[in-house]
């Protein structure tokens, strides 16, 4: 919804500066959103070089055109009383408590802060917030306060008749920048929560490109990218305004607020032991807020509100979906296999397989039992490599496995060995790089003389299932869009070799 919100309300400016232009205002915004989605494969570090300078000017322009405001009307500065807010509330009953619905839309984006901690550190947010950011935005809206106060008729857009006549086009031009620069933000957080999702087996995998040679954490995902595009195209062409769209805002806004907070309160118990009253009383103090704002915003659902909620629910559905039907195939991949253990005793007692030189690599998602791939490649080919590798990755819910941890290596018996190559949720596999770090626990690989063996289900929904039959079907569709195993793994394609199977759900 950000990018839609922001450059919507940005480009709105021309409508102000001649009311003539108020046509061109969604043209131009789908023009602006696709050009944004449109670099998006070149990578940002060049663009990020400037986003630091522009969102400097930005914010000092808001601070400077709310403080000339506020030096004409001194009088705003009464606001901070907290006896005004409590009387409007008494005065005005429950129409004061909806009027939180439009409040809440002041402090939208700092939910972001979260996120930029994550990529910045505590220190460097905590400076940019106190020294610049809150400053500016406070005295923008005490001067936009003023600015009513004084002429009423600005109510119809305070924030760009702030600015005297010669400075409208360029602030127009200025608000533009910086929602660009906020929709970017939203984008570049889209691609790593994607990337995150798929390694923690929320999502089928999906083709992820690295845009940068230095920094790790720029990637570009092309599906989630374009898919990106044509919501917020939908966004912007069904609403075409930014007042119209912020009921849809508010309730994506105070709806992630309860849920940081949620979470927040399970971290603070389950990791950091927090007491119950003291968790109880923190939740109380933020919760109580943020579900007045919500309960607020809740009025505004029939109008847009609904939007967020129902791609909240569309993405928990495929989520899950995804999780489940993994989980059911998995089941019945190990009901139509063999324990590990059993099968190399086996073949350790009976010793009439022939044994043709060379490594054989089989991916699995279990651990302890044989792969689909080696049973179809002993029953069809009747032989087995002189040395046979399980490889099975393991992704752990942090963001990031050193290298020195990447690796476990098993020797189990007779020229059959077991690796488990574990990842953060924030790292991509790359199978061949992790093999070479192999030869620390005495087991060397030549990557281009050794054989891949992958299993290719085909599978088959049916009645009666430990799923309904709807979520099976949605499960084969996100099944076959999933990037194969070769491209994600990083193996080297001429060294691959598929053997498929068909798996009744």
């Amino acid at each position: 919804i950000t990018p839609a919100m922001s450059v919507l309300s940005a480009v709105e400016g021309l409508g102000v500066a001649e009311p003539a232009l108020e046509s061109a205002v969604v043209p131009l915004t789908v023009a602006i959103v696709i050009a944004l989605f449109a670099i998006q494969s070149h990578g940002t570090s060049r663009v990020g070089a400037l986003f630091g300078p522009i969102m400097l000017v930005w914010f000092s322009t808001l601070g400077i055109l709310g403080l000339l405001e506020v030096i004409r009307q001194p009088s705003v500065l009464v606001a901070f009383n907290p006896f005004y807010a409590i009387s409007f509330f008494a005065e005005h009953g429950i129409a004061g408590f909806l009027v939180l619905g439009a409040v809440v839309l002041a402090v939208t984006g700092g939910e972001a802060l979260y996120a930029d901690m994550g990529h910045f550190g505590r220190r460097p947010i905590q400076v940019a917030w106190l020294a610049v950011v809150l400053p500016a935005l406070l005295l923008n809206y005490l001067g936009q306060c003023a600015l009513l106060l004084s002429d009423p008729t600005a109510v119809r857009s305070p924030f760009y008749l702030l600015a005297p006549d010669w400075a409208l086009y360029p602030l127009i031009g200025l608000s533009t920048a910086a929602a660009v620069i906020a929709s970017q933000a939203v984008i570049s957080g889209v691609f790593s929560l994607t990337r995150q999702a798929v390694q923690l087996g929320l999502c089928p995998r999906l083709d992820i490109r690295h845009t940068s040679n230095e920094e790790e954490g720029q990637i570009y995902i092309p599906r989630a990218n374009w898919g990106l595009l044509a919501a917020v195209l939908g966004l912007v062409l069904v609403f075409q305004s930014s007042s119209r769209l912020a009921a849809a805002y508010g309730i994506a806004v105070t709806g992630d607020m309860i849920i940081t907070t949620s979470l927040f309160l399970v971290v603070a118990r389950r990791r950091w032991n927090w007491s119950l009253p003291l968790c109880f009383a923190i939740g109380a103090s933020f919760l109580t807020v943020e579900i007045s704002f919500f309960a607020a915003n809740a009025v505004k659902i029939p109008h847009g509100g609904w939007v967020p909620l129902v791609i909240a629910c569309v993405t928990l559905g495929l989520m899950s979906t995804w999780r489940r039907g993994r989980a059911v195939l998995t089941r019945r991949l190990a009901e139509e296999s063999l324990p590990l253990d059993a099968f190399i005793q086996r073949q350790a007692k009976k010793g009439d397989i022939h044994r043709v030189k060379g490594t054989a690599v089989f991916m699995t998602s279990s651990s302890n039992t044989v792969p689909i791939a080696l049973l179809h490649n002993l029953k069809h080919n009747q032989v087995l490599h002189e040395r046979i590798v399980f490889v099975t990755v393991v992704v752990d819910d942090v963001p990031r496995v050193p290298a020195k941890d990447r690796v476990l290596v098993e020797g189990l018996a007779d020229g059959f060995y077991r690796i488990t190559v574990r990842y953060g949720f924030s790292q991509e596999p790359n199978i061949p790089k992790a093999l070479r770090l192999c030869k620390a626990f005495g087991l060397e690989f030549d990557v281009m003389a050794t054989s891949f063996f992958l299993g290719r289900e085909t599978l088959i929904p049916q009645m009666n299932s430990q799923m309904a039959l709807w979520r099976e079907r949605l499960f084969v569709v996100m099944s076959r869009t999933s990037v194969s195993a070769t491209d994600f793994f990083k193996l080297p394609p001429n060294r691959v070799v598929e053997l498929g199977t068909q798996v009744q759900l």
